[in-house]
């Protein structure tokens, strides 16, 4: 464990990085390649791509949150902030009004967008956490600068899917503290059927390396919360739908084999996903306990605490 240090983005600030980095992404949706769908619309003059998100975020809520992991939760909440629409909008989705339909959430200039970072900051969260964050990167620096003018001080948390440009990563070098990423799909062919990204695989494996490079293993303060890191997220699916040991052993071999990772069983059926067969079940006990197995045998230990609870009950209802 560790003190809370400074959030990284406050020396940026300090230094005039922030607001220079800000506006060179600002000034990249003229041509937008924020992430890996490259769609190349100009995005300053309302045009959208694939996101169908043009000059302003959108925001669909926030709110100081209890359900993310515990290290983000803490005593106080983590305080996400959800993003309307998405970059890769997987069929299953659980958040589908809000990631496929969530056109009519209201826009948000750089000041309201501030704003909502410091209420959250005045509630008490111990966090601002980004919820699908990829396609609107801009936005939230120039944002940041203006919260930052004002106070704000908390850690931040880019919660996405993993499908993540390394450009735009390399502009968030020292902005963001923890980085917190899906491991979706290993198999392309998986990917391109449920996402319709057959190159999320190896732009997701390029992303978490890239998040690892600039933050490394998660750290926790004193009471148990993070302050710094990598902290990854796997939805185990059905049918090994979504490929856990080759992501295990991914993370173990390539990453640490000390990556802080929620190995997650909460998969159903939400969204279009009754259209595919394979996904119109929900998760097994048997395909969790299996997946948890695969963790152990990559050597990948440190799972989110709610989950190895969970893993202890199952292995003792299979013993």
């Amino acid at each position: 464990m560790t003190k809370t240090p400074e959030a990284g983005y406050l020396q940026l600030h300090a230094a005039g990085e922030l607001r220079a980095r800000a506006a060179e992404a600002v000034e990249a949706l003229r041509d937008c390649a924020m992430c890996p769908r490259q769609c190349r619309v100009n995005r300053l003059e309302g045009e959208s791509g694939f996101c169908r998100i043009g000059r302003w975020a959108k925001v669909a809520s926030y709110s100081p949150h209890f359900g993310e992991e515990e290290p983000l939760v803490g005593s106080g909440g983590s305080g996400t902030i959800f993003f309307a629409q998405c970059n890769l909008a997987c069929v299953f989705c659980q958040n589908h009004d809000i990631s496929h339909h969530g056109k009519n959430a209201p826009e948000a200039t750089p000041e309201q967008l501030a704003a909502v970072m410091l209420e959250l900051q005045a509630q008490g969260v111990h966090n601002i956490n980004f919820v699908t964050p990829s396609h609107i990167v801009p936005q939230i620096l120039e944002a940041l600068v203006i919260a930052a003018d004002q106070g704000l001080c908390l850690p931040l948390v880019y919660n996405s899917s993993g499908y993540d440009s390394l450009e735009t990563l390399r502009r968030l070098d020292g902005v963001v503290d923890i980085y917190m990423p899906d491991a979706k799909f290993f198999a392309p062919e998986a990917a391109a059927r449920y996402c319709r990204a057959e190159d999320y695989p190896g732009r997701a494996r390029e992303a978490i390396k890239e998040m690892h490079r600039q933050v490394s293993d998660l750290e926790l303060d004193d009471r148990g919360v993070a302050v710094h890191g990598l902290l990854v997220r796997h939805l185990v699916m059905p049918e090994d739908l979504a490929g856990t040991a080759q992501w295990m052993e991914f993370l173990a071999r390539k990453i640490s084999q000390n990556t802080y990772v929620n190995i997650m069983d909460q998969y159903r059926p939400c969204g279009n996903a009754n259209a595919f067969p394979e996904l119109s079940r929900p998760l097994t006990g048997e395909e969790f306990a299996q997946a948890l197995n695969a963790a152990a045998q990559a050597g990948i230990t440190r799972l989110d605490q709610r989950q190895a609870s969970l893993a202890e009950r199952l292995w003792r209802a299979l013993v």
